[in-house]
């Protein structure tokens, strides 16, 4: 089964709009990148980021849900009613694809890779994730230093409860040991990327890490069961990039979180978002 793709474009956008100039109209004739990838060869490699154009925006759902939550939910729509110059592809990657841990490399092949190849200029990639899609596109950023700009987590999920709190007994991650680690145990893994990650860092490998690490926004209900999760993440970022409100693990809840974010100057094609993405 391949992964599901729901695209839009800024183009596509200005068409709904009827605002679409006639470079966009020609554009909007080719084949969109969704389809292009569906077509592509596997395996192939993504660019670096470097200060793109377009951003693109990868949107990963949570467990039973899918890629069409994100457009019933507004997530698509906040973009075009801010006029915000986001390309989005929204992708069906179910639980599936986490248990038997062939997320990233799917992702990788099926999806990102042919996207940013069939881009006609170089774009910073962003990954959106909820819940269990929070993880995916961790792991992701995780497995491909320097290729992703920036993470934005709602209510992600990183393990499970017993590893939450361990950590959380440890007085959080920059206290907790995690020893030596499996190289097959994806929750302790991203746990220990985790650890390692600076607000600071973001283009910069100097922390030992393979290469330059992504800029991180996250956002939860306080009453979301995962919550202690991304309690232990909103201690290593500054308060600015962080978005909570009196909430649980719904989308009614994950909707105003990613207004907020919005609302802070994401994607406002700003220099300081730009800057974020890794040469």
């Amino acid at each position: 089964m391949s992964l599901r793709v729901v695209e839009d474009s800024v183009p596509q956008a200005a068409e709904k709009a009827g605002r679409v100039p006639p470079a966009a109209e020609k554009a909007n004739r080719a084949p969109p990148a969704a389809e292009k990838a569906s077509r592509a060869p596997q395996g192939g490699t993504a660019r670096q980021a470097p200060r793109g154009t377009t951003p693109l925006l990868v949107m990963l759902p949570g467990a039973g849900h899918g890629a069409d939550d994100f457009v019933r939910a507004g997530f698509i729509a906040e973009l075009r009613e801010r006029n915000l110059q986001v390309d989005v592809l929204a992708v069906d990657a179910h639980s599936h694809f986490y248990l038997d841990k062939s997320i990233v490399t799917r992702l990788h092949e099926e999806v990102i890779a042919p996207a940013l190849v069939a881009r006609p200029a170089p774009a910073s990639l962003w990954l959106l994730g909820i819940s269990l899609g929070g993880m995916g596109a961790s792991l992701y950023a995780r497995a491909h230093p320097g290729t992703v700009a920036g993470l934005v987590l709602l209510a992600p999920f990183f393990a499970v409860r017993g590893t939450i709190a361990e950590v959380t007994r440890a007085g959080g991650l920059a206290q907790w040991q995690p020893g030596a680690v499996a190289a097959d145990d994806e929750e302790r893994l991203l746990l220990q990327w985790l650890k390692a990650y600076r607000a600071d860092m973001p283009g910069d490998s100097s922390a030992g890490l393979a290469d330059a690490v992504p800029a991180i926004r996250l956002g939860y209900g306080t009453n979301d069961r995962y919550a202690p999760a991304s309690s232990l993440l909103e201690a290593r970022l500054p308060a600015a990039q962080v978005a909570t409100v009196a909430g649980g693990h719904d989308w009614d809840t994950w909707i105003v979180l990613w207004r907020q974010l919005l609302d802070r100057g994401l994607f406002a094609g700003s220099e300081k978002e730009l800057a974020a993405c890794p040469k």
